[in-house]
């Protein structure tokens, strides 16, 4: 044992140290706080679905919505089927009892719901058989990760994972009130640009209304845990866009009395949407 080791003491859990070159990280930064943080792996491998739940509820999740993006992603990727693979599994689900398609549905009810959202490779367990991630599978384009995202580069433009310097300076320039707060007509206006920007340098981007909801839905989830559902400050916005950082040492504080369920979120999720302006 080195002495470093020695000395050091272990890192606590919600103690804020950034990645390092050899962590993975995914293109959300929410996720990459709670890694930067400890809450879940802090080198970003062999994240498990209780750990990630358990972290949603750090940022004042509730245990339902915290469950939505914690649990379909670890559920097994499904590649996109052929007609032979149809007929295939028809076959095969012919042979099936019925008792096995209710004791199917029993204990995989989120594969069921959100079978399209898993992310996790076929066999992928740890060396003690349960399920993990790594942070860098959510970067596969096209289950939640999309293109034309505020902070990152499409997937066909190289890296859709790091953020990218301009545009996260860009996001801060955006504050119209002197970077006091980034608004929610802030965030609308700029989601609205980049949407018009990528459409001509990236003609090819997968960006549909299922992309444009999640983005939308993004948004609102940054103004509902770090503002009041309609702005955040400015210094909130600094050190989660561009240290991947909880601004905890701003005064943020998780929700206290009640926690962001889907109602809420849905809501502001609209209004959001509803100021972009496009429709598709």
């Amino acid at each position: 044992m080195s002495s470093h080791s020695l000395l050091s003491p272990p890192l606590r859990k919600g103690e804020y140290v950034p990645s390092k070159p050899s962590d993975l990280r995914s293109p959300c930064p929410l996720i990459n706080c709670l890694a930067n943080h400890g809450y879940i792996a802090r080198d970003g491998r062999n994240v498990h679905s209780k750990e990630l739940l358990a972290a949603m509820n750090e940022i004042g999740l509730s245990s339902g919505l915290g469950a939505v993006f914690a649990k379909p992603i670890f559920l097994e990727h499904k590649p996109p089927k052929t007609v032979d693979e149809d007929q295939v599994k028809e076959k095969a689900q012919q042979s099936e009892s019925f008792l096995g398609h209710i004791w199917y549905l029993v204990r995989n009810p989120w594969a069921v719901l959100f079978s399209s959202f898993g992310m996790r490779q076929p066999g992928q367990l740890d060396s003690m058989g349960k399920i993990y991630l790594d942070l860098n599978q959510l970067g596969q384009n096209g289950i939640v990760e999309h293109d034309i995202s505020l902070t990152r580069d499409d997937i066909a433009q190289g890296d859709n994972i790091t953020p990218q310097p301009d545009l996260v300076e860009d996001l801060l320039q955006s504050s119209s009130d002197g970077r006091k707060t980034l608004s929610m007509q802030d965030f609308a206006s700029l989601r609205r640009r980049r949407i018009e920007r990528q459409r001509e340098e990236n003609p090819a981007a997968n960006y549909g209304s299922s992309q444009h909801q999640i983005a939308c839905t993004e948004i609102a989830l940054v103004l509902d845990v770090f503002g009041n559902g309609t702005s955040i400050p400015w210094n909130y916005a600094h050190a989660f866009f561009k240290e991947e950082r909880l601004p905890v040492r701003e005064g943020w504080k998780k929700r206290r009395w009640w926690s962001l369920g889907f109602i809420e979120l849905g809501k502001t999720a609209g209004k959001v949407k509803k100021l972009v302006g496009i429709t598709f």
